[in-house]
């Protein structure tokens, strides 16, 4: 089956846009072959950026909502109906969608929205569209993130491995001796890109601000005593919360200056770093592992990697350290790819597709949900083509 994918992180960068061929291996169907046959990445169209990036900190009636579910439901379709031209022809869309509020309180996740209307691609390519795709897994009490685990567990096997994402929010999955274990570790480029807003740029370029900069380890030290930092994987956050009016709030209440300038940028970048490193090594010891030393490779993708700064600071941590185009997958198109898996997973209708079923003594739900679930819905709900010989996959490879 070939499977168009859409997706967008919280960062609102671009649309991305994978083509992938997912089928059972021939000489065992329990394993499942992706082939990459493409990937794009598509800028937002005009101001739809900027407002998707307020959303979450604006006060919105129904009507912007409605519009603006339209509106990327059509940026989508646009984003989709042009791959298939450029890409070549698919049998099904999965689109993730924009995220756009994450509700945890307390630790406990609520739910999760993603907006982008899976009518208005299905208008656009004609083709049935997989949609919604972590709002199974929330009500299975589960985070609804990161879904890349799934993947990650599938792809890496029994080889001791962390594969690290850093987009707007970064999360890891650990593959350990006896489980996987996965969660959003904190902030990814999330704040490095709201201070950068402040200067008029989209991002801090190569890092060059960070570098400038020296460490507030005051400020450092309040912003790290966060108790999400120390809970228990799994768990989840988003950019409403680990936003800049989050650190400001923390120093503030304890009386710390915040840092300015170039400094700024140094300790949030030191932030990042340090919440990842300090994540997997957390993870390592719930997977059954001694720490991060235990690990064969570390593994990065997200935009994280373009900024030298945070990618220099997880080498000195993580010596292990490198890019995921060793196995044959684009580490800008891998969470793409990932929710091609998933579409692929919904329409043949096997549970387990999250929660990670392993072949172990006992299996792991890696985001906190209760039992396996199908995750998302089919517009229109008629009936897919799909592979007879299809089993629960327990391996992924690239193909």
């Amino acid at each position: 089956m070939r499977v168009l994918a859409l997706s967008s992180g919280t960062s609102v960068d671009a649309i991305d846009v994978a083509l992938a061929d997912l089928r059972p291996d021939e000489q065992e169907v329990t394993t499942l072959v992706l082939t990459p046959l493409g990937h794009r990445e598509v800028p937002w169209p005009g101001e739809l950026r900027t407002r998707l990036l307020e959303l979450a900190t604006s006060a919105t009636g129904p009507g912007t909502w409605c519009s603006l579910d339209t509106e990327v439901g059509r940026a989508f379709g646009d984003a989709a109906a042009d791959a298939l031209t450029t890409l070549g022809p698919a049998d099904l869309v999965s689109s993730h969608g924009q995220t756009v509020f994450h509700d945890v309180v307390d630790g406990v996740p609520r739910g999760t929205l993603q907006i982008g209307q899976a009518a208005q691609i299905h208008a656009c390519t004609g083709l049935p569209v997989v949609s919604d795709l972590r709002a199974a897994d929330v009500a299975a009490g589960g985070h609804g993130a990161p879904l890349v685990s799934l993947l990650d567990a599938l792809l890496y096997a029994d080889r001791p491995t962390a594969a690290i994402n850093i987009g707007g929010i970064a999360n890891i999955t650990v593959v350990g001796a006896d489980r996987v274990v996965a969660g959003d570790t904190g902030p990814g480029n999330g704040l490095l890109d709201q201070a950068s807003a402040a200067r008029g740029a989209t991002h801090d370029v190569d890092g060059r601000w960070g570098r400038a900069g020296t460490v507030d380890q005051a400020a450092l030290a309040c912003l790290l005593d966060d108790p999400y930092f120390a809970a228990p994987l799994p768990r989840s956050n988003g950019r409403e919360h680990l936003d800049l009016a989050w650190a400001s709030s923390r120093l503030r209440a304890r009386g710390i200056p915040a840092p300015v300038g170039d400094d700024l940028f140094a300790t949030l970048a030191e932030v990042t770093v340090r919440t990842i490193a300090d994540g997997v090594e957390q993870a390592c010891r719930q997977a059954g592992l001694s720490g991060a030393p235990d690990l064969e490779r570390v593994l990065v993708t997200g935009g994280g990697l373009r900024n030298p700064v945070l990618m220099e600071g997880l080498r000195a941590r993580l010596p292990q350290l490198r890019d995921e185009v060793e196995i044959g997958l684009d580490p800008d198109a891998k969470e793409a790819y990932l929710f091609a898996l998933l579409g692929y997973l919904s329409v043949h209708a096997l549970p387990g597709t999250t929660p990670v079923e392993r072949d172990r003594p006992q299996g792991l739900q890696v985001t906190g949900a209760a039992r396996p679930v199908v995750l998302g819905s089919l517009t229109p709900p008629v009936p897919v083509a799909v592979d007879p010989a299809v089993d629960r996959p327990r391996r992924l490879r690239i193909g």
